[in-house]
């Protein structure tokens, strides 16, 4: 019955009949109960940002309400828990971009050259094997991994490099590195996901002008999946810039302004990870200060998310 009806519906010649639209004869209850899934999915996502930033504001407001952004926006001490408070947020925001960075150096060379191997070299069975297992140290505990870094990696580097150390067994570099694992397979999968994403006629026709597997994969795939690459590398940035328990038990807790790679550091999550306890009381300026701290967290993701947004449309190939 339905292929009659599709028959007659183009005029029995394989052409469409214009006098009858192009729908559907009957009611698809199951696309429609989907479409209402997912447009209930993008509703409670903006509900729960916009409820994130209500949670924020207020207690943000009250502690710019006791603290000039001057005072906040320094590198005065840190020190909001001390009987006399200080607030120079920047000793932990130069913390927390510390242990990204060395966390991007580990991260970003390796997750990419994986991301070449899974896209470009692997064999199909060596790719079905591969790619699962390294998508799985994606989904090790945070916590798992701060132990691996202090109890591992820290005393490593120590024996590698004794003089790069300061204070042992917590410093940035340990962290930076335990934060590294965590990347690799979030710029590993996204990037081969973009670079499979590259049409085969490329590389035919790459391969057609006489260039090499290295060259085809460097200056013609890589080249061509450059936006999904970029969106992989923000979006680990912004992962790092997020992490809480790795540097929490890895990087120390002294609020130094530095990126020394064997220096102890702070990181603006460590501290709300450390003082948001039962400790404190609702509506002191500590109360309030873990805020604040939360608020300059959350508008620099958003600002890196907006960075990533911007990369991908500005470098979007499309592609018939």
């Amino acid at each position: 019955m339905e292929a009659r009806d599709a028959v007659a519906a183009t005029g029995g010649l394989g052409r469409r009949d214009p006098a009858r639209p192009l729908v559907a004869e009957r009611r698809r209850y199951g696309e429609r109960v989907i479409e209402g899934l997912l447009a209930a999915c993008a509703v409670i996502s903006v509900i729960t940002t916009t409820a994130i930033v209500i949670s924020l504001l207020s207690p943000t407001l009250e502690f710019f309400g006791e603290v000039s952004l001057g005072q906040f926006f320094s590198l005065d001490e840190w020190a909001p828990t001390q009987a006399d408070p200080s607030f120079g947020v920047f000793r932990i925001v130069i913390g927390t971009l510390s242990t990204s960075l060395w966390a991007m150096l580990f991260a970003v060379p390796i997750g990419l050259l994986a991301a070449i191997y899974l896209s470009e070299y692997a064999h199909p069975r060596v790719r079905k094997i591969t790619k699962p297992v390294l998508e799985v140290l994606a989904g090790i505990p945070t916590v798992a991994l701060g132990l691996f870094a202090v109890t591992f990696l820290s005393p490593e580097i120590q024996d590698i490099v004794p003089s790069l150390v300061k204070t042992p067994p917590f410093f940035t570099l340990a962290a930076g590195l335990g934060i590294g694992l965590l990347l690799v397979p979030i710029i590993a999968s996204i990037s081969d996901d973009a670079m499979r994403a590259v049409p085969g006629a490329l590389r035919e026709g790459a391969y057609g002008l006489g260039a090499t597997k290295l060259k085809v994969s460097t200056r013609v795939v890589f080249p061509a999946a450059i936006s999904g690459i970029a969106a992989s590398i923000v979006l680990a940035l912004s992962r790092a810039v997020g992490e809480t328990m790795i540097v929490l038990l890895a990087a120390g807790g002294t609020p130094n302004a530095t990126f020394d790679p064997g220096a102890s550091v702070l990181t603006m999550t460590a501290f709300i990870g450390k003082t948001a306890t039962g400790d404190i009381g609702t509506g002191t300026i500590t109360y309030d200060t873990i805020f604040a701290v939360g608020a300059l967290l959350f508008v620099m993701t958003l600002a890196m998310n907006a960075v990533a947004i911007r990369l991908v449309r500005r470098f979007r190939e499309v592609y018939e």
